[in-house]
């Protein structure tokens, strides 16, 4: 079965925005399409990204907790109540996503020697091998879709797009805890 395309998929870019401006006359037309344009590319990247991750086996789910393990630092552990409040999940569905990753061996749960209350969420060597090749894929894929910005353009995007994302940070500190990993 075909995929129903979203509503702004229907229109170009062009398209939606002159449609917004005819419905919204004060709309600014500069704005609309940058935010247009990163709202468009950013689902386009997060489906590119979960389909890399779906040939390696791998949800973006776990991906996101290995993710979270790997940028924690060797010796890539984290209890359950960490990642939880790093990836935005409930106690519950974090607990649910531990468990399906430990069955797929690509980490561990074990409790503390030190503080046998606490559990220890940790990476496998698998669980690294996964990642590693995800980041491959993903650094191939990214450095494709920037191929027609010379590094100059690239550097100053980047430098924009942080700003915007600062800004929109500060605006919204509720709005989730994955934005702090950006340092």
């Amino acid at each position: 079965m075909a995929e129903t395309p979203d509503q702004d998929d229907l229109l170009s870019l062009d398209e939606q925005i002159a449609a917004y401006q005819r419905e919204f006359q004060d709309l600014d037309p500069q704005v609309e399409q940058v935010v247009s344009a990163l709202s468009r590319l950013t689902r386009r990247m997060n489906v590119a990204y979960g389909r890399q991750s779906a040939t390696l086996g791998l949800t973006s789910a776990e991906w996101e907790v290995l993710k979270a393990l790997v940028l924690s630092g060797s010796p890539y552990q984290l209890g359950p109540g960490d990642l939880a409040k790093r990836l935005g999940l409930t106690p519950a569905a974090m607990t649910h996503r531990i468990d399906r990753m430990v069955n797929e061996g690509l980490v561990t749960r074990e409790r503390d020697e030190t503080n046998r209350v606490r559990v220890i969420v940790e990476l496998t060597d698998d669980g690294r091998e996964k990642w590693l090749e995800a980041m491959r894929r993903a650094t191939v894929f990214e450095e494709d879709l920037l191929q027609d910005l010379s590094s100059a353009e690239r550097g100053a995007l980047g430098e924009m797009l942080t700003r915007v994302l600062r800004r929109v940070e500060e605006d919204q500190p509720d709005a989730g805890g994955r934005l702090n990993d950006l340092g």
